[in-house]
């Protein structure tokens, strides 16, 4: 019963991350398909973001406690940003600069 509801989950998430593959890898020359995929990344990940933080404004839970968790929540922030960072320069060094 457990692989069942993990299994109607996963199904839906792996069959459209293989649809945008395909979509991705058909479309990859086209600049205004590009150019509008970008966009959309871009905005939903904004509205995602705002989502989130109406759902953290709802936790009667974390609002109570956002004295306490306040200064964790900012240096695991930070520590998330750094983190992500640093793998981005890396990543960039390693892959997208080409060697001459």
């Amino acid at each position: 019963m457990l692989l069942h509801k993990y299994l109607n989950i996963m199904i839906p998430v792996l069959l459209l991350m293989t649809i945008g593959f395909i979509l991705g890898y058909v479309l990859k020359n086209e600049t205004k398909f590009i150019l509008f995929s970008n966009k959309a990344t871009t905005l939903i990940i904004y509205m995602l973001l705002f989502l989130l933080g109406i759902g953290v404004g709802l936790n009667k839970t974390i609002v109570s406690n956002m004295a306490n968790i306040g200064l964790q929540a900012i240096l695991i922030t930070f520590g998330a940003v750094l983190g992500s960072l640093i793998l981005a320069y890396i990543t960039y060094k390693l892959f997208f600069i080409q060697k001459k």
